[in-house]
């Protein structure tokens, strides 16, 4: 141990350190600039001066390392008069609009400095502001030259792209030959932007955040994490299996949901949408990417799967969808005994009765629904529940609702109680269940999502002359983009800019004549898209078989629940699901509205959390399969990374498709799979790099 005096105070610390170090951990504020914790010093800003007794002169902190009775002063006239003159000298050069939230802004208001010396004139640099290349913005009339953002670039990341250009004044940091960042080998993981204290780099518009915030910054800087309603670390799993590691991969995924399987086939992927890879060429594949691991799960999770002993609390769970098989999993590694009641004939709610089998093989679910019985739960099938306060009374300690949304919108257009008119719900439950369907030769579909697509590409498998009317735009269908590409690819028909104003039986049998009317779009509406207006004397007749309407779904809650409903009927409940009635929770798509998987699986990793407290738990539903892994920081140089595109997701041929229910998406080789991965920007890299000191506050 070595001991030394700083500023009168007496410490003792190990070897080997520098003033600045030592000064910094004992909670006295040295000004600097240059100085990193993840970087050599470089005592480039002169800013970390001090005096030590003994010798003479003055030494820069950050670079002198400590001896045993040292005597150090910080804080001296003649520090505070040199630390005065840098930063004088320093802000001569640069614009005054210097970031409120930066570092070299806080450090000029720490020393103290107001006004630059008298009748100095400052030298604007007039350089170009570089704001038309990916993710950050360049502005090196900012810049201090410290230096801090080519040392992580070549000796932290040693990616190599930027470096100091010219001598003396007249010195800049650029790329070589001026060249663009794509062009130079740039890997956009913005350790730069983290690293900068003065404004020179930061991030674009959209990717701002408030440095304050913890949570907003990481969901910022790890969009795909940030994205996901589940919290899924993407980032993580998408490192892992560029690595080589699947079955980490997987296990970073089964943490966080018992249904990996299926969201590798019917996730919609808020990921890939907030991907950071979008700005250079095209998001990576991450839903692809967790099918690819969940095909290659050996079970090792098992084994590490953790169950509390046994509570003596029995749950009830309502529904058995995404969100009544999370809560359930959950709940039973909190120790609860755990019954979901179903009231159809099989589990799986929405994912069974309204997905296609050719987006999800029904063996898939089963498995996963096998595994989730497998841990002691209990599933009770063709038992609908009407009162659930009975639960309460048989001895459930709590109750979660999660029939999700089975009821169907309906458009009120006259005639459209006519027997031929047919609800997309009910008719893809039939076609899920192998019943036998009768819809005619020629059928329309009303409606541009999901629900619109789906049903379509089933009838179609069918045989059946189909075409989806909606009265937006392409654009501006809710339908996943896929989803749309791949309807349209199977031959399936499309009448954009049309809605149905009126049905009437057609003088032919067994047929109905459906007035149309074509649109326009106007101004935005409440949802952000173009208001589609009817086009004046442009009504036509439109002669179908049956018209298919999937324009939307809806909360049915029985009022028998007497649980408390909002305007859309969805079950009221606060932050922690719990709803008017003690010990009866609710959440998914019964409580949102119309949702996703994902999201539903969220809402029964909430409620398990929620009933777990509730029952005398701490809430804790965390499982960790994978320990603490320290990434690689080092990504080296591949001057073809920015423009690497996005390796698609194989189908089975358009010909294959016809008269079957066969998978339509193929997995990943295994080479593939590995060079999609290594095509992460590895964001989440930033938010391992050190925070830099800033001065202490004044107040």
């Amino acid at each position: 141990m070595i001991n030394l005096t700083i500023d009168n105070k007496k410490i003792s610390t190990k070897e080997n350190k520098t003033i600045l170090e030592v000064a910094l951990e004992n909670d006295i504020y040295i000004p600097n600039l240059c100085y990193h914790p993840d970087l050599k010093p470089e005592s480039a800003c002169r800013l970390c001066v001090v005096e030590i007794e003994g010798r003479r002169g003055i030494s820069t902190a950050c670079d002198t390392q400590i001896h045993e009775e040292m005597v150090v002063k910080t804080k001296t006239d003649k520090l505070q008069n040199h630390r005065k003159n840098i930063i004088w000298l320093t802000l001569s050069e640069l614009p005054k609009d210097i970031p409120l939230n930066s570092q070299l802004k806080k450090v000029v208001e720490y020393i103290g400095v107001k006004e630059l010396l008298s009748n100095y004139a400052p030298k604007e640099r007039n350089l170009p502001i570089l704001s038309d290349e990916p993710l950050f913005v360049r502005d090196m009339n900012k810049c201090i030259l410290c230096g801090r953002c080519v040392n992580i670039c070549q000796e932290v990341r040693e990616t190599g792209v930027i470096g100091f250009a010219n001598r003396g004044i007249d010195s800049i940091i650029t790329t070589a030959e001026d060249k663009t960042l794509k062009e130079s080998g740039c890997k956009f993981c913005l350790a730069c932007v983290e690293v900068c204290p003065s404004g020179a780099l930061t991030d674009v518009t959209s990717r701002q955040f408030d440095v304050n915030n913890a949570e907003e910054r990481e969901k910022k800087l790890v969009p795909c994490k940030g994205s996901c309603p589940a919290g899924t670390n993407a980032a993580y799993y998408v490192r892992l299996i560029a690595e080589g590691k699947y079955q980490d991969a997987y296990e970073v995924n089964k943490e966080i949901s018992p249904l990996v399987a299926v969201l590798g086939r019917v996730c919609f992927h808020p990921c890939e949408t907030e991907c950071k890879r979008n700005d250079l060429t095209e998001p990576i594949s991450i839903r692809a990417l967790k099918r690819f691991v969940a095909e290659r799960d050996n079970g090792r999770w098992k084994k590490k799967l953790k169950i509390t002993p046994d509570t003596n609390k029995k749950v009830a769970i309502i529904g058995s969808g995404p969100a009544g098989l999370t809560a359930g999993w959950f709940l039973r590694t909190k120790g609860h005994s755990v019954t979901i009641f179903e009231a159809d004939e099989k589990a799986g709610g929405m994912m069974r009765t309204a997905i296609p089998k050719y987006r999800l093989p029904r063996e898939i679910l089963d498995n996963e629904i096998k595994e989730i019985k497998n841990i002691g739960i209990k599933i009770e099938l063709n038992n609908r529940i009407a009162f659930p306060d009975k639960l309460l009374k048989e001895g459930y300690d709590a109750v979660y609702v999660a029939i999700g949304t089975s009821g169907t919108m309906n458009m009120r257009v006259p005639g459209s109680d006519n027997p031929n008119v047919l609800d997309g719900l009910s008719l893809l439950r039939s076609i899920n269940n192998d019943e036998k369907i009768d819809v005619g030769k020629k059928v329309g579909i009303v409606g541009g999502g999901n629900v619109a697509m789906d049903v379509a590409r089933c009838l179609l498998r069918n045989g059946i002359d189909t075409t989806v009317i909606y009265r937006r735009s392409c654009e501006q269908m809710p339908a996943t983009d896929e989803e749309i590409e791949e309807t349209m690819n199977e031959g399936v028909n499309f009448k954009f800019l049309n809605n149905p104003i009126e049905i009437n039986n057609s003088k032919k049998a067994n047929k109905i004549d459906v007035k149309c009317i074509k649109m326009k779009l106007g101004e935005p509406d409440s949802s952000g898209r173009k208001r589609p207006i009817p086009i004046e004397g442009s009504e036509y007749d439109w002669e179908l078989d049956k018209l298919i309407m999937a324009i939307g779904q809806k909360s049915d809650v029985p009022e028998e629940f007497g649980i408390e409903k909002d305007k859309w009927n969805n079950i009221k409940t606060g932050e922690d699901l719990s709803t008017n009635k003690k010990g009866i929770f609710a959440g998914g798509d019964v409580v949102s509205g119309p949702a996703s998987v994902i999201e539903a699986i969220n809402f029964g990793r909430i409620g398990a959390s929620s009933i777990d407290k509730f029952l005398g738990g701490d809430g804790n539903i965390d499982q960790n399969f994978i320990g603490k892994d320290e990434p690689k920081i080092c990504l080296g140089r591949d001057v073809e990374f920015a423009g690497r595109k996005r390796k698609p997701v194989k189908t089975i041929p358009i010909k294959d498709r016809e008269n079957n229910f066969n998978e339509v998406e193929l997995n990943f080789e295994e080479s593939i799979a590995i060079s999609e991965a290594d095509r992460c920007l590895r964001c989440q890299l930033r938010l391992g790099i050190s925070k830099a000191p800033f001065p202490p506050d004044k107040n």
